[in-house]
């Protein structure tokens, strides 16, 4: 008889995208048991009602007697028992392309815990084990498994036996499945593996090379021994996704193949550094959020919304560090850091919605507003990655100016990791400020008050003076532009609204301003511009070439405009007004210094 609670899964049908999983229960709780699913994943703060994807529910004794299964809600499930041993089998759909879900179909299989796996409602502190069972098609497919869950007993290909501490352990190994490509390496002396799966080309020596030096860098800032006994990237490649999840001694990854290093590439691409961030910010949470935790995480079951005013840490922290450590490592000049960094700027001065939102608020409300963004986002909301990362900075840099470059973020960052991450001590609402404040040494309460808990853009042209780099605001070049650079030809009015192309030669507008032209002309989203002053209006690009032709000296015209909303025809005047300066661009100061050293000034 089974002594834990036993699970086993098999990818079973393909074509129908069906994993098979059974739960045996050896002791359930008397006289009633209760079973759920989680509605959301660790890391996605959204209510995704995993249990939607379960069907075909049944459970019976070891004797073979059927046990009924009492639906309580959406994710939760009760039988009544005498303490007999228990086994509940059923079936999970899984056509989630995503790192939060689960996959499964001919070319491969990945899965969440918290989508396949019911919990054992009053034993979730009990141990787990988990067969990953090699079905026949996997086995005829001769796929292989990948996960960092610990090992039992498995084949040569991995499938089999594996072990788990409880339940938040077991839903914390996300499984990879198929005939994946896998690069090994060692970093700081522990073993590191990434495995691919799709249809790519890659140069393999030199993604290799990046990630350990990636990897030897947060180590190296954290401090030896790191604090997993192996890693795991997980990248499912396809034509233009992107995304990430972190897990405690793994990573979910997903990255469009022109992201990826091609042999004979010289420079890298931006795609390629854009790949090495993602892979920089995920490993980054092994400390950061898997270790150092808000508090209210670490006693959630998964079932509602959990609030916390902390993520402008936890993602804004790690979004700051995910492009210094490849300044760090070595991947990338000062130039290409300032021109990120100012890219990076630039998505958050586009916003006016950080004048209507704090971060903290962006925090304590991404259920609802980050997580399900609408068209009116960008007037409304500011994320606390973008916004988050800007205060990361404007941290780091008032602690140096402050403290004569004695002391930096990298101190606070340090003594979270020692008093907190390695204690596993949760942090608690509004403690990360103080100690803050404590470990710099400064009064940094107007600094939160202002730009954490209210919306004040950050004084960067002076903090940036401090460390000889000029902050400047410019016109955008394009639509499209995202800052760093400086063009020679920005235009000189704007419609205050994004804009796209669509196949039939129109222009769609998919956000509008508010208080700005196309506001008060009445434009809205999915609206369809066909006309400017009686020209056909093809494209973006020929409304930015009329906007680049103005005389900025002189008065800016009203446009005659004609659309179509839904296939209704309409017409309207915009006024057009001055374009915004919005665009970030920082560049080293040579008058003051001729070799500005970043590591000295950031470092």
């Amino acid at each position: 008889m089974i002594q834990t609670i036993h699970y086993v899964i098999s990818p079973s049908d393909p074509k129908g995208h069906l994993y098979h999983v059974t739960l045996s229960i050896p002791k359930p709780n008397q006289p009633v048991q209760t079973l759920s699913l989680p509605n959301w994943i660790p890391g996605s703060y959204l209510i995704r009602d995993f249990s939607k994807h379960l069907n075909d529910l049944k459970a019976e004794t070891l004797s073979g007697q059927t046990v009924k299964l009492n639906v309580i809600d959406k994710s939760t499930w009760s039988f009544e028992n005498s303490g007999e041993a228990v086994t509940v089998s059923y079936q999970v759909y899984a056509w989630d392309l995503s790192v939060r879900g689960a996959h499964f179909d001919e070319s491969h299989g990945f899965f969440n815990g918290t989508s396949v796996f019911l919990c054992v409602d009053g034993q979730r502190d009990q141990a787990c084990s988990v067969e990953i069972k090699d079905s026949q098609f996997s086995e005829q497919h001769n796929w292989k498994v990948a996960t960092g869950m610990p090992k039992n007993q498995v084949n040569n290909r991995n499938f089999g036996l594996y072990q788990a501490d409880d339940y938040d352990s077991l839903i914390d190994y996300p499984v990879e499945m198929g005939t994946f490509k896998e690069i090994h390496f060692d970093a700081c002396g522990v073993p590191h593996k990434m495995v691919l799966t799709g249809l790519f080309e890659l140069d393999e020596a030199r993604l290799k090379a990046d990630l350990i030096k990636i990897c030897e860098t947060e180590i190296k800032l954290f401090g030896e021994p790191a604090p997993m006994e192996d890693y795991l990237f997980q990248i499912m490649v396809t034509g233009s996704d992107y995304g990430g999840l972190e897990h405690r001694n793994s990573t979910a990854l997903m990255c469009s193949r022109d992201d990826l290093p091609f042999k004979g590439m010289k420079e890298a691409t931006d795609g390629y550094l854009q790949f090495l961030e993602l892979c920089s910010h995920e490993y980054f949470h092994t400390w950061n959020v898997k270790r150092i935790q808000p508090q209210v995480y670490q006693a959630s079951d998964l079932k509602e919304p959990v609030y916390t005013n902390q993520l402008w840490w936890f993602e804004g922290i790690t979004s700051y560090y995910d492009g210094l450590i490849l300044l760090r490592a070595g991947l990338i000049d000062q130039t290409t850091y300032l021109k990120t960094l100012a890219e990076q700027m630039t998505r958050v001065y586009r916003m006016p919605g950080r004048f209507k939102q704090s971060v903290a608020e962006s925090s304590w409300l991404t259920w609802t507003k980050f997580y399900q963004q609408d068209e009116n986002a960008p007037n409304a909301i500011i994320s606390y990655y973008t916004k988050g990362s800007l205060i990361a900075l404007g941290l780091d840099l008032t602690i140096r100016q402050q403290t004569d470059n004695q002391k930096s973020l990298d101190d606070v960052l340090l003594h979270l990791w020692q008093y907190f991450g390695k204690e596993k001590v949760g942090l608690k609402e509004f403690e990360i400020e103080r100690i803050c404040s404590q470990v710099s040494g400064i009064d940094l309460t107007d600094f939160f008050d202002d730009y954490l808990y209210g919306t004040k853009d950050l004084p960067f042209e002076a903090l940036f003076d401090s460390i000889n780099v000029d902050f400047k605001l410019r016109n955008p070049a394009s639509l499209s532009d995202k800052g760093g650079e400086n063009p020679s030809a920005l235009l000189q009015a704007h419609l205050g609204a994004n804009l796209t192309d669509t196949e039939h030669q129109t222009v769609k507008v998919t956000h509008v301003w508010q208080d700005q032209p196309a506001y008060h002309a009445g434009l809205a989203a999915g609206d369809e511009i066909i006309a400017i002053n009686q020209l056909k209006t093809p494209s973006t690009g020929n409304l930015e070439a009329r906007l680049k032709r103005l005389d900025k000296d002189s008065e800016l015209p009203t446009w005659a405009c004609s659309y179509f909303r839904r296939d209704e025809l309409r017409h309207t005047k915009i006024k057009l007004t001055p374009a915004p300066q919005d665009r970030v661009v920082l560049t080293v100061q040579p008058e003051k210094t001729s070799e500005w050293q970043l590591n000295r000034g950031l470092d």
